[in-house]
């Protein structure tokens, strides 16, 4: 079978990127005072779908959305703390059932609305009550067992939950918890993608197309920036245009030529090309659920658990990074990816053994075929997973897979959909196996993804020790407590077969030297806040 061409070039060490560990790389960044003024041209390598931050699922939307809205919080990318944003204290009841926030004054929207403790209770009412988990799924997870918002003053609202939900701090610092005006809550959740979402951030929606392009301009008279951005006041760009460039190529020579100052997706083999214009590429990798296969239990050669074991050993995570991806990439080593808080190495039960995988599949039974295809019982050990071009280098990866998989006798079929039937599917638990990854800096992702109230793309019933691990963190506060119970849920998660690791995400960004700034927040989404131009 014919190995994948690399998706990101065998140049792979020859590309000089900007590491930029828990935060960005500003390695050559030109000094200098910020200047403010100016219009930063930026190409997205996905259309956003949907100008909802509530509703904001991908990347390359949070990239547009998280720029119209605050959030109650922020957090460090650096240590991880949370600190004050729109809230400017907070206390948590030591049952972790009761948060309050005591909100900063003189905070408006950009339709001139005051932010106030009922805005706080509309934008988490709307969530559950008007977009439901079908349109926001993250967000609806993040206020598992809400019982609602008191009003105890005008600048204090109480959310209290039915269940410790310890989780939910860090998640007030997410874009999807960030605070909209009650002209924009009070809208069915179709009408919330529209491009008049209000919120209270630094940038406003100027122009939206869907699927095309989208226009912010600064909020003039903005004063109330997180405790973790570089500045005070207002932003300094005056405008961001975001133009959707799906084309990798395409992208690298309009930053290159001067016709975009930023692009996503920065392929290490493009990056000689960036730097000898005078740009480089920023850096930094994803939080949450790295990437990887998440079989559906209950479908056929997937029922069954020694299977599902053998498949972890099976992946040569090394050679996928090495041969598709490049030395911006890590190897997947644990359900959780390693700049996620909590985080638990658990490499050397991910080590590449196909000869143990043999061995785990023939004592269960599956024996190699005429094809080499193991059977057992007259079924082939054959199944399909279902992707996206969510990230461009998703079909690359598993065709290397597949090949990897087959040398252990397993048959990996892909199933490439368009991005409205992936989602119908994973609605209907339509398939065998899904692969993707999921962005969070708070372990609790596991519960949102394996947990049996979560989405359980798994379609699994009760494992009473994942079960009672991710009901334990979620009403432990104390931070190395929760460690603990993290800890043993992601073991759990690999041990019972739930998901099979394969490489972490980073997020590659091809800057301009016209461009200052330009940074990662906490969950590693651009933040447009500190960024400046210096024309010649």
């Amino acid at each position: 079978m014919k190995r994948p061409v690399a998706l990101f070039g065998a140049l792979a060490a020859t590309a000089t990127l900007a590491a930029c560990g828990g935060s960005d790389s500003s390695a050559g960044d030109p000094a200098g005072p910020p200047q403010p003024g100016g219009t930063l041209r930026y190409g997205l390598s996905l259309a956003p779908t949907c100008s909802d931050p509530a509703q904001s699922n991908t990347n390359q939307t949070l990239y547009v959305t998280r720029q119209i809205v605050d959030s109650l919080t922020d957090q460090d990318p650096a240590t991880g703390e949370i600190t004050p944003w729109l809230a400017q204290s907070w206390q948590v009841s030591p049952d972790a059932k009761s948060f309050t926030f005591t909100l900063r004054p003189g905070v408006t929207f950009s339709d001139g609305t005051p932010l106030t403790a009922a805005s706080v209770q509309q934008n988490f009412d709307a969530v559950l009550k008007t977009l439901t988990p079908a349109k926001a799924a993250l967000a609806s997870s993040y206020l598992a067992g809400y019982t609602g918002t008191t009003v105890v003053d005008p600048l204090t609202a109480r959310v209290e939950f039915d269940r410790p939900n310890a989780q939910f701090l860090q998640a007030t610092s997410t874009p999807q918890l960030g605070i909209q005006a009650a002209a924009t809550t009070a809208k069915p959740a179709d009408q919330r993608c529209l491009g008049d979402n209000i919120g209270s951030g630094p940038f406003t929606y100027a122009e939206y197309k869907q699927g095309q392009s989208a226009v912010l301009a600064k909020r003039t008279g903005y004063n109330w920036g997180s405790a973790v951005f570089g500045h005070q006041g207002e932003a300094y760009l005056d405008r961001i245009e975001f133009r959707v460039v799906p084309e990798s190529g395409v992208r690298t020579g309009s930053l290159t030529s001067g016709q975009l100052d930023a692009v996503s997706d920065a392929l290490p083999q493009d990056a000689p090309q960036i730097e000898a214009a005078g740009g480089r590429v920023q850096v930094t990798s994803n939080p949450g659920v790295p990437f990887g296969i998440q079989p559906n239990v209950t479908r056929g050669v997937l029922a069954d658990a020694a299977v599902r074991t053998a498949l972890l050993t099976a992946i040569d995570r090394r050679e996928i990074v090495d041969t598709v991806l490049g030395p911006q990439y890590k190897t997947a080593t644990s359900s959780l990816a390693s700049r996620t808080p909590a985080y638990l190495d658990l490499s050397s039960k991910l080590g590449y053994d196909p000869a143990a995988s043999g061995r785990v599949l023939e004592q269960a039974g599956w024996v190699p075929g005429g094809d080499g295809i193991r059977t057992k019982n007259g079924e082939r050990l054959s199944f399909a997973v279902s992707f996206t071009s969510a990230f461009a280098g998703n079909q690359a990866i598993l065709e290397l897979t597949q090949q990897q998989l087959r040398k252990a006798g397993i048959e990996l079929r892909l199933q490439p959909l368009a991005d409205a039937e992936y989602t119908a599917r994973q609605g209907s638990k339509d398939f065998d196996a899904l692969y993707y990854n999921t962005t969070r800096a708070d372990g609790d992702i596991l519960r949102t993804n394996f947990g049996l109230e979560g989405r359980n793309y798994n379609v699994r019933g009760p494992i009473p020790a994942l079960d009672d691990a991710l009901t334990a963190e979620l009403q432990t506060v104390d931070t190395a407590a929760r460690a603990q119970f993290l800890g043993r849920a992601q073991q759990l998660v690999l041990e019972n077969g739930l998901l099979i690791p394969t490489v972490e995400l980073s997020q590659a960004v091809g800057v301009s030297n016209a461009v200052s700034d330009l940074k990662f927040e906490a969950s590693a989404r651009l933040q447009f806040y500190d960024a400046w131009l210096h024309r010649d």
